[in-house]
């Protein structure tokens, strides 16, 4: 998946129209116009389409946390300039406040399983013997389990 969808797929998700995505990318300080998030959102193959750097990537990340937790106290945590599938997994965790059972139960609305060890796998240190890298599958059906939730219940 590429910075482009997850963030297409994260705008439905949570139903975020362009003044809510530039105030979440406020949040995390960085400045972005409604021309920017327009060309971001774009398909691929749209002439006016934008790659999302990683960089906006995470800072969009970060800012959906404040969003959804509030702002921490002290220092704010620095913007990543690479991303991984494994990084933006935990900061979705993290933004949701959802514990492993919490994550499990969305990937089975997407009809997706995964065992609890498996899961636990992609929030250890890249060092660890036994980290393992998300790969795109689990995002997307994470991603799609969190659609079915949030977006069901929002429209409720």
């Amino acid at each position: 998946m590429t910075n482009n969808q997850i963030l297409r797929r994260l705008r439905y998700a949570f139903d975020l129209n362009d003044q809510k995505m530039i105030q979440i990318f406020a949040h995390a300080e960085v400045t972005v116009t409604r021309a920017e998030v327009s060309d971001w959102l774009k398909k691929d193959d749209d002439s006016a389409f934008l790659p999302l750097p990683d960089i906006a990537l995470a800072a969009f990340l970060n800012g959906l946390i404040i969003e959804r937790r509030g702002k921490k106290e002290g220092e704010q945590p620095p913007v990543e300039r690479k991303l991984t599938h494994n990084i933006v997994f935990r900061k979705l965790k993290i933004a949701l406040d959802l514990k492993d059972d919490d994550i499990l139960a969305l990937l089975q609305l997407a009809d997706f399983k995964l065992s609890k060890h498996e899961l636990s796998a992609f929030f250890r240190r890249v060092d660890h013997p036994h980290y393992r890298a998300c790969q795109d599958q689990v995002l997307r059906n994470f991603i799609h389990g969190v659609q079915l939730k949030f977006r069901a219940s929002s429209e409720e």
